[in-house]
């Protein structure tokens, strides 16, 4: 094991397989894992004014707030219902999410992830069931060699526009450790694993 640096040490080992937390490893020789004085910390860049740091709404919270951040005569990307780009420039009214609108709302945040880690974006419980407003990829992914400003794709189900103010809570995230699976081609048709009968939608509802 060696010191790369103040936070951070890499350590290889020989071994066909090896597990570390959730991760698991089995293959080729040689794996070098990089490990973490805190392992619970991430980095973050604030590349707007007035950006706010991720909080966590109460103490055992699963994810953790994104705020929207924008300032007057900012330009929001957004789709509309027939799927053409267009742009919306702030004026003095707060940004307005219309229905059937998808929209680039900006956190004025860069997540510096670990290698292992991806941001995974959620919608909020509460603006999903009493506003309509949704994540319209239903989970944004983040990945970990994405350097840029995470943007919100919030969409709006619902018949009333929706106003969002800067600094307003938009979406919920959690930082997620990654797995990259390796790929093998089989010549062989899996067999049936259990009495499952059927395919896509075979189990019914009851």
């Amino acid at each position: 094991m060696k010191k790369d640096n103040e936070n951070e040490f890499t350590i290889t080992i020989n071994s066909d397989e090896f597990t570390l937390d959730d991760y698991v490893y089995t293959g080729d020789e040689g794996l070098t894992i990089t490990t973490y004085d805190n392992p619970y910390e991430v980095k973050v860049f604030k590349c707007r004014e007035g950006a706010e740091l991720p909080t966590y709404g109460s103490e055992h919270a699963a994810c953790f707030d994104l705020s929207a951040c924008y300032k007057k005569y900012d330009e929001i990307a957004y789709y509309g219902p027939s799927n053409q780009k267009a742009k919306v420039v702030v004026r003095d009214s707060p940004l307005t999410l219309y229905p059937d609108q998808r929209m680039l709302v900006p956190t004025g945040l860069i997540f510096d992830l670990k290698p292992h880690q991806s941001l995974r974006i959620h919608p909020r419980s509460g603006l999903a069931l009493k506003q309509g407003i949704i994540v319209a990829n239903c989970e944004g992914v983040v990945d970990a060699d994405y350097t840029h400003e995470t943007f919100v794709m919030l969409t709006n189900v619902s018949n009333a526009p929706f106003e969002i103010e800067p600094g307003m809570r938009i979406a919920q995230a959690e930082i997620v450790n990654v797995v990259q699976n390796k790929f093998v081609e089989v010549s062989d048709k899996p067999e049936p694993k259990t009495s499952r009968d059927g395919g896509f939608g075979s189990t019914g509802t009851k």
